[in-house]
């Protein structure tokens, strides 16, 4: 399946470290917020790849909106995309989806970090259901780039649960699931996507 994935790459071939990173459930490997990582990120000297998992490929032939794949299929498209790659060179992650999904399949794959982009620890509207099993014992060096006021993971109720020490959530103030302040928080969404593009490129460089 590897050889079928197309992938958008930007930054150095011969960077340090690669980055991939998988879409969310709604939006392509191209939209404005993974253009947004894609650029910032390479700009820094790294390497970064972005694929789509194949409900979102059959969608940009067809037209057709379908709902995710199953999450086997998602899975064994991480893998397959890892498998391609030289793990001890390569960080994972992705936006909301694409980042749990990577989260899955980061230990047994021995890649050197995980950096996921609005996090969703609970479905909409499910806090008594947090999805974080696999996060309580995760032992791959993760960062998550949180808004305060996610609605599938806000600061206060994240508090309260037990995730692994190899994790470290780095908060944007009053940021929804797209990281995006309100106004009247006297905050922009600029300025909280370049808060996580240093916080993300400060914990790759503690990685190299």
């Amino acid at each position: 399946m590897a050889a079928n994935i197309q992938f958008l790459w930007d930054g150095p071939r011969g960077a340090q470290l690669t980055v991939i990173l998988a879409h969310g459930a709604g939006a392509p490997m191209d939209s404005p917020f993974m253009e947004h990582f894609a650029g910032a990120l390479a700009a820094a000297g790294l390497r970064v790849g972005r694929f789509e998992f194949p409900y979102m490929a059959a969608r940009r032939e067809t037209g057709q909106r379908k709902p995710p794949d199953r999450a086997p299929v998602l899975v064994e498209a991480w893998r397959d995309v890892i498998r391609a790659h030289d793990p001890d060179k390569l960080v994972i992650g992705g936006k909301s989806m694409g980042g749990r999904i990577a989260s899955m399949v980061a230990d047994e794959s021995n890649v050197r970090g995980l950096v996921c982009l609005g996090y969703p620890f609970y479905g909409m509207g499910r806090k008594d259901k947090p999805r974080i099993a696999h996060l309580e014992t995760l032992k791959t060096k993760t960062l998550i780039c949180q808004g305060e006021r996610d609605p599938m993971g806000d600061k206060a109720s994240i508090a309260k649960l037990h995730l692994s020490k190899s994790i470290k959530i780095f908060w944007l103030p009053d940021g929804d699931h797209d990281l995006k302040p309100r106004k009247a928080s006297g905050r922009t969404h600029g300025e909280n996507l370049a808060d996580s593009v240093k916080a993300i490129t400060d914990f790759l460089s503690g990685l190299r």
